[in-house]
């Protein structure tokens, strides 16, 4: 006997035995029913949902001579018979994938204009119809807007957005949906029984995941398990076959990473890897996963979770180990990973950063702050416990140093104020200001250089934070710059200073401050008055480390003085610049004319 893949020994014969596309098939039956027949429909949707089907049943529901209450087709009329025989005269069948040109529309137009030999319609089904050409479409628009009344065309396609709007206004347009995981199982079960096939339900449940909504696809893949198992389709030798991950694989990630065990969830990765699996596809695997889990944190969502009742009951019990913190940081970690994948050179490393921020989330946090903190934040705790015990152990050597080692000095001779970086064996050093003016806390020089806007920031646990950020080490450095070098970082420091609203006002007065090398490596600073002078003062020391730092020379010192009127030049802004070179070079005010330049 000739064997027949399921997909075609079981294709629905009647509305009712279609499955997952109730409400559209019950439209259907009711405008039969009702003699409301359109002239022209269109059924979009993925493949193997039932699109062909349920065109072929409408077919022959609508010749039907006898057709019952219901609204399907008796089955023993000759028209029903002739359908089913393959010998009807009113059903014609085109796919429009290989018969797309304008001659295979204008020969199906001729056969239009015959009317049917029985039967009530002649009725027209133009498979992958989106696969008409545009000359085609347009020969076809005119019949299918007054088609003879004896005319029902019945248009399928995957892709609606590629037929003209002028098709789809002309028809009524029936959306198909795609098959849920539950629907696919209930059917396979029916199949698997009348074939005498031995199965397990679960086995079913990773058939139906795979067909990814696909009726076709889910029989194909049955036909192949049944196969491959000898009639006894078993979870295992599905998974074998098909070559599909284990779920027990996620479950057992979300175990591990709940416990914090990174060096097991590396391992566990590693054997995936080996078995041949992808990585990103691991990677999605897992965000679904713990997107399955998310809903089956709440009893109204679980219903969103589409997989069998077994597999459903282990999400709840495993959710119920899980806070929604944990979930929800999981899904963003997986999500950035997936979003990063393609463009990786590493993805084997990437993959693996992801697992272990996961693996960290639920880790207690050294500062007892609790769980749910992120890996970086943990590791930025330890690093600043531990400069802090760094502190503590040289505090009492620094203390007699520091006051020999002062950051300034002022020469009273010539009316400037100098302010030098402490050596790098200092490690901390003292400000000594005078009376008038605040003390500049201790810092450290030389070897660690601070940024700007963190030390001006009065909020100590914002500054903390920043100091793990934007400290770098720069013992013993002692690198040349130039004038160049000197005034790039010198502005750098300015418009960092400017994200600090209370510094904002002097940080822009600091950007038109002259700054030269006066025998290397020291800076005179020309002040433009005396209020900008003492305002600088107090925060001198902290410039020079700033300084320091991005110029990688521990024993830079800055002198600041007051700067005669001669030698004060206004900095000006570019719009500024090309006014007065506009005035002064009469070349260039031409050249701007000839090419009717404005300034903005």
């Amino acid at each position: 006997m000739e064997y027949i893949v399921s997909a075609r020994k079981y294709r629905p014969m009647t509305f009712d035995s279609v499955v997952g596309q109730s409400s559209l098939t019950t439209t259907l039956k009711n405008a039969v029913s009702s003699g409301k027949l359109a002239h022209a429909y269109l059924f979009c949707g993925p493949r193997g949902v039932g699109k062909t089907t349920c065109a072929r049943i409408f077919a022959k529901v609508i010749n039907c001579l006898t057709p019952t209450q219901t609204g399907d087709a008796c089955g023993e009329c000759e028209s029903c018979k002739a359908f089913d025989e393959g010998r009807s005269m009113n059903i014609f069948e085109l796919d429009a994938a290989s018969n797309n040109g304008v001659e295979h529309i204008k020969a199906l137009m001729d056969q239009t204009r015959i009317p049917p030999q029985s039967g009530k319609y002649k009725v027209f089904i133009i498979d992958e119809v989106h696969m008409l050409s545009t000359a085609a479409f347009n020969a076809f628009l005119k019949t299918l807007e007054e088609p003879p009344a004896h005319v029902i065309f019945i248009l399928a396609t995957t892709e609606k957005h590629k037929i003209l709007p002028t098709i789809i206004s002309r028809c009524q347009i029936y959306d198909f949906e795609r098959m849920t995981v539950q629907g696919i199982i209930g059917h396979l079960k029916n199949v698997a029984e009348k074939e005498g096939i031995q199965y397990e339900e679960q086995a079913l449940n990773v058939i139906a995941e795979k067909a990814d909504g696909g009726m076709r696809d889910a029989l194909s893949i049955f036909d192949q398990a049944a196969s491959f198992c000898q009639g006894n389709i078993t979870y295992e030798k599905v998974l074998e076959d098909l070559n599909v991950l284990d779920a027990d694989n996620y479950f057992n990630i979300v175990a591990l990473a709940l416990e914090n065990k990174v060096s097991d969830i590396m391992l566990l990765f590693n054997n995936v890897l080996s078995r041949g699996f992808d990585a990103g596809k691991f990677i999605n695997g897992l965000a679904s996963h713990m997107r399955n889990l998310l809903m089956a944190v709440d009893p109204q969502t679980t219903q969103l979770i589409e997989t069998s009742e077994a597999q459903r009951n282990k999400y709840t019990e495993q959710a119920a180990r899980c806070k929604p913190q944990f979930l929800y940081q999981a899904l963003k970690i997986l999500n950035q990973c997936d979003v990063n994948y393609r463009q990786s050179s590493n993805k084997r490393l990437l993959c693996e950063l992801a697992l272990i921020q996961v693996a960290q989330i639920t880790q207690p946090d050294d500062s007892s702050a609790g769980a749910g903190r992120r890996p970086c934040e943990r590791l930025k705790t330890l690093f600043k416990k531990a400069m802090k015990e760094v502190q503590s152990s040289v505090a009492s050597q620094v203390a007699q140093t520091a006051t020999t080692s002062s950051t300034g000095s002022v020469a009273a001779t010539t009316g400037v104020k100098s302010y030098q970086a402490a050596p790098a064996s200092a490690g901390m050093a003292s400000e000594k200001t005078p009376s008038s003016v605040k003390a500049v806390p201790k810092l450290r020089m030389g070897n660690i250089g601070v940024s700007f806007s963190r030390i001006m920031n009065g909020d100590k646990k914002e500054a903390d934070k920043k100091e793990e950020e934007e400290l770098k080490p720069t013992t013993d450095e002692y690198e040349q710059f130039d004038d160049d070098d000197l005034r790039r970082e010198w502005l750098s420091m300015c418009k960092r200073m400017m994200q600090n609203i209370e510094y904002t006002a002097i940080a822009m007065r600091m950007q038109n401050i002259q700054l030269h090398i006066d025998g290397f490596p020291h800076v005179k600073a020309i002040v433009e008055n005396k209020l900008l002078l003492d305002d600088l003062t107090p925060l001198m020391p902290r410039i020079v480390v700033t300084m320091a730092t991005y110029l990688h020379n521990g024993k830079i010192d800055i002198s600041l003085e007051l700067g005669k009127p001669v030698e004060i030049i206004k900095r000006l802004t570019p719009r500024e610049f090309i006014q007065r070179l506009l005035k002064e070079d009469s070349d260039f005010a031409a050249f701007k004319e000839a090419l009717m330049l404005e300034l903005e």
